[in-house]
């Protein structure tokens, strides 16, 4: 990991872990104030002047590159020996690239340093100017990619990992690469019990460490802490409830006692602030806290009856949730891609195939069955039927509706185009048994249509991860405040083949071969924030969560709505990004972020910027006759 960090400390200068820095929006001002330190002519002449040496930076670190991929692909009689690498003197190894190549490297970092760097602590500071400070005690529950997991096991096996993070850290890619058996063991469940495997056993990193960096220099949630901090927050007042992601949510009880802590940190937080306090989540988190905000209720479960929410609970910020889902998860089971994937070259893919073959993908998605959480719900009445959808566009001539499609529909590999619906019971079909159990005894995708269903619904744990046939808290002074990105192209629906290659373990793949009009490498975009779809993110807060059977209280809901608007500099989008991850350091969700926090919520108005409402009108659920 040291020669990692020197090497990056020398070709990209000394600053990678430092967070990049945004300045806060002045919320009285329409406009907000600028974020960029440099003039446009000096931005447009950086541009010009910046792109034959990056193509240079690029093909001198590309072939650098590929020496190192020869050696992790080659086969145990090959010259290179993969468990040498170890033992390369990464100084010696950087000394050898041409001097021009490194100092294009640091020139190219200093000026995207210059272009974007905006101070993290200054939305902090400028709202503690206006007022502003710590009030709610702050919990918050992190998505898949800012749960790092350490191995506790003690066996033969896993000594060498011993407190070790085998997802989210460097040491992660060294094991993989350099031990994929022994990783891919750790990481997966088992298949028929869903817990840990005999004599392994990984558990959720704790504090903030397991979620502001996803690996080093790769923040997460660290712009969100620091501002947090100058406000007053510290241990405290603030707490990450990090979770292992790969467990369904009984599990997650039944192992860890998950949801059993999460209850007394909030109860703790209120007893000693005297305040309620403001839960705040991203991404699946959001689906693992709605499924709590049901158990901690429920008799035989967390047992607080029906006015505990209302009690200990003032706010919710749900950031980028996935509440029904995030389509990219289908394809990832089903044949263990997704647009990352489809859309690589063809040195990439076989490269790939060669490391982590699709059959291993699949096995290891369907091994986690947290994933599972992230299938599509709402079925046909949400994400459309064979000629209609709720977000197609004027000009589509495929209707998203049709989820999955086949260019050759001649066999029960490759039947005929299908919904959403129709995709579950295919994957259901073509899965092997004990996926397919443990599916059914854990989830549902459905939807309930009555409020007798829905309240029948509260007493069955499959269904309270799924917001279409479950209510929210009897919460009446509850508030509910949906931010996430909008306007990045998100994976909406596949064109699929079968896989005739005759050494493949799998059926069907995406035909990566088809690229015309919307579809790309047999991928068709939509909208969303580049990981979760529009309607996943934004229907349940547009619509679903003002029809009376989905919210008999009237909790209140706010959404605001932010477009991706990236800095071409930066490589994480800048302080305007709308996109999934990197949402969670820009300017503007950060100031919201802390209004919610020190008691200001109340000042922030709705901001609708893509066409979710028109949309949700045009889903196929409705109010109670």
């Amino acid at each position: 990991m040291s020669d990692f960090s020197t090497l990056r400390r020398r070709v990209l200068g000394d600053s990678s872990s430092e967070p990049s820095r945004a300045p806060s929006p002045n919320f009285t001002q329409k406009d907000g104030e600028p974020i960029t330190l440099i003039s446009a002519s000096k931005l447009q002449n950086l541009s010009k002047n910046r792109s034959k040496r990056r193509q240079w930076l690029v093909f001198g670190l590309g072939g650098l590159f590929g020496i190192v991929l020869a050696a992790f692909f080659a086969q145990q009689n090959d010259v290179l020996n993969l468990e040498g690498l170890m033992d390369i003197n990464l100084d010696s190894l950087l000394d050898a690239i041409p001097a021009g190549i490194v100092r294009d490297a640091k020139d190219i970092t200093r000026h995207e340093r210059e272009t974007v760097n905006y101070d993290s602590f200054s939305v902090g500071l400028h709202l503690q100017s206006q007022g502003v400070k710590a009030r709610h005690p702050v919990i918050m529950i992190p998505g898949v990619i800012s749960t790092g997991l350490e191995s506790w096991g003690t066996e033969e096996m896993s000594r060498q990992y011993f407190r070790k993070r085998l997802w989210g850290s460097w040491s992660m890619m060294r094991a993989l690469v350099l031990d994929k058996a022994s990783w891919k063991k750790h990481i997966m469940l088992d298949k028929l019990t869903g817990l840990d495997p005999p004599g392994i056993k990984l558990r959720a990193a704790q504090g903030f460490d397991a979620a502001d960096f996803f690996i080093t220099g790769y923040w997460i949630w660290s712009k969100i802490l620091e501002n947090l901090a100058t406000l007053g927050y510290d241990p405290t007042n603030a707490f990450t409830a990090a979770y292992d992601w790969r467990l369904s949510c009984d599990k997650l009880e039944l192992r860890d006692h998950y949801f059993t802590r999460l209850k007394a940190h909030i109860e703790t937080g209120v007893l000693t602030s005297g305040e309620k306090v403001v839960l705040v989540s991203h991404s699946m988190g959001s689906q693992v806290l709605f499924y709590f905000l049901h158990w901690v209720e429920a008799e035989g479960h967390g047992g607080g009856g029906s006015k505990w929410v209302e009690t200990f609970v003032d706010s919710w910020i749900n950031i980028s949730g996935s509440m029904l889902g995030a389509l990219k998860g289908y394809p990832a089971v089903l044949s263990g891609e997704m647009k990352d994937t489809a859309q690589l070259n063809a040195f990439a893919v076989y490269g790939l195939e060669k490391f982590l073959a699709k059959h291993e993908r699949v096995e290891l998605f369907r091994a986690t069955p947290g994933a599972s959480s992230l299938l599509p719900m709402g079925g046909d009445a949400v994400w459309g039927n064979k000629t209609f959808a709720p977000d197609d566009q004027a000009n589509q001539t495929v209707s998203y509706g049709t989820f999955i499609n086949f260019k050759e529909s001649n066999s029960s590999q490759s039947p005929a185009n299908l919904t959403v619906d129709e995709s579950h019971v295919y994957l259901m079909d073509h899965s092997d048994i004990w996926y397919r159990d443990q599916v059914k005894r854990t989830y549902s995708y459905g939807v309930a249509h009555t409020k007798a269903e829905v309240e029948k619904n509260a007493k069955d744990p499959r269904k309270w991860m799924n917001p279409l046939e479950t209510r929210l808290p009897l919460a009446p002074h509850l508030k509910i405040y949906c931010f996430y990105g909008v306007g990045k192209p998100t994976e909406r629906s596949y064109w699929y083949r079968e896989d005739r290659d005759p050494i493949s373990k799998i059926n069907v793949t995406i035909d990566t071969s088809l690229t015309t009009g919307e579809i790309d490498h047999g991928v068709i975009m939509g909208e969303g924030d580049g990981t979760v779809p529009l309607l996943s993110n934004g229907y349940m807060c547009a619509k679903g969560w003002r029809i009376k059977r989905y919210n008999p209280s009237g909790v209140e809901i706010k959404v605001y709505e932010m477009p991706h608007e990236p800095d071409r500099i930066s490589p994480r989008g800048g302080p305007n990004t709308g996109d999934h991850v990197d949402i969670l350091g820009r300017a503007s969700l950060n100031d919201l972020i802390l209004r919610v926090a020190g008691g200001k919520g109340h000042h922030i108005e709705e901001n609708y910027v893509s066409k979710i409402r028109e949309y949700s009108e045009k889903v196929r659920i409705y109010e109670d006759a």
